[in-house]
C-alpha cells in the first residue's frame, strides 16, 4: 500500500492595491527655527519605501520615514531662506506607488506672532502650562522650552502663508501632563 502525501506550501498573494501620498501642502518655514512635517501616505501594503524623487529638501532638513513606515517626517533647522521644491515618492511592498510635489517656502525672518489664550484649569495643583503646534492637526510638537506660567503664549516662529493648529495641556506640581485642549486653527497670511 502506497502512502500519498501531500505538502503543503504556505502562498504567497503579492499586494496589487495602490499606496497614495494624502499630503497636499507642507508648512513653511523660518531660517534657524525647528521645522517640524509629515507626509502621509495609506493603501497597498507596508512596509513603504520613501524616497525623495526630485528637487532637493530645505537646507537643514532631513526626511525620516517612521517607525511604521506610513509617515515621512521632515524635521530639523532650515540653514537658508528661499523656496525649495521637491517631490516625493512612495512605494507599498507590492510595487505600486505615489508621487507628490511641494513647495516650501524658508523666510530669513519671522513676519507675524500667533498670540494664544486659554482658560485657567480648575485643579488645585497646575504648575504650569505646556503649548503645542502642528502643521496637520495630527502631529503634535511642544514649542514652549519650560513650563508656561500663564495662560498666555505668544509664537513668533510661524512662517508667512501657513497654517498652523494649536492646542494646550496643564501639567501638575508630581509633573503629570493632561491631554490637549481642542484645538485652534490659525492661517498666517
Amino acid at each position: 500500500m502506497k502512502l500519498l502525501a501531500a505538502l503543503l506550501l504556505p502562498l504567497s498573494i503579492p499586494c496589487l492595491a495602490s499606496v497614495s501620498i494624502i499630503t497636499t501642502i507642507l508648512p513653511n518655514g523660518t531660517v534657524g527655527t525647528a521645522y517640524s512635517a509629515t507626509v502621509r501616505a495609506k493603501g497597498g501594503c507596508t512596509p513603504y519605501k520613501w524616497t525623495i524623487s526630485s528637487g532637493a529638501l530645505p537646507a537643514g532638513i532631513t526626511a525620516t520615514p517612521s517607525n511604521n513606515t506610513r509617515l515621512l517626517n521632515l524635521t530639523g533647522t532650515p540653514t537658508n531662506a528661499g523656496n525649495d521644491s521637491f517631490g516625493v515618492e512612495v512605494t507599498g511592498c507590492g510595487g505600486r506607488g505615489s508621487q507628490a510635489s511641494y513647495t516650501v517656502v524658508i523666510q530669513g525672518t519671522s513676519n507675524h506672532v500667533v498670540d494664544l489664550s486659554w482658560q485657567a484649569s480648575t485643579s488645585t495643583d497646575v504648575a504650569g502650562y505646556n503649548m503645542y503646534r502642528s502643521p496637520d492637526g495630527s502631529t503634535w510638537v511642544k514649542i514652549n522650552a519650560s513650563l508656561i506660567a500663564s495662560t498666555v503664549y505668544s509664537d513668533s516662529t510661524v512662517a508667512n502663508n501657513s497654517t498652523y493648529y494649536y492646542a494646550a495641556t496643564a501639567v501638575d506640581t508630581s509633573g503629570s501632563e493632561s491631554t490637549k485642549t481642542p484645538s485652534v486653527m490659525v492661517n498666517v497670511p
